[in-house]
């Protein structure tokens, strides 16, 4: 079961916002009910514009089911520990 949930999430990273997007359509054409879009840091922004986009744009039926937002702890190069901003999209359709 744990795989399955990992297969319907979608990281959004440095790439530009429509190759998450295309991401996004091609997993709900494959039969997938909802989808998770998960961002960290200043790709945060990113992971918005790929859910709009995606709603407006592609998939017109799918609503946004909830966001959560929250903060990790990443260890830096130096060992140092920092907090992160993070956000979870649900998307559903």
């Amino acid at each position: 079961m744990a795989e399955e949930a990992d297969d319907n999430v979608i990281f959004v990273g440095n790439k530009p916002p429509m190759s998450y997007v295309l991401a996004c359509v091609t997993q709900f054409n494959d039969g997938m009910d909802e989808i998770h879009i998960k961002a960290r840091g200043k790709a945060i922004s990113r992971a918005v514009d790929v859910a709009e986009i995606t709603r407006n744009r592609f998939e017109e039926d799918a609503v946004i089911e909830s966001i959560e937002t929250g903060t990790e702890e990443i260890e830096t190069d130096e060992g140092d520990e920092i907090n992160v901003s993070s956000i979870d999209i649900l998307m559903k359709k």
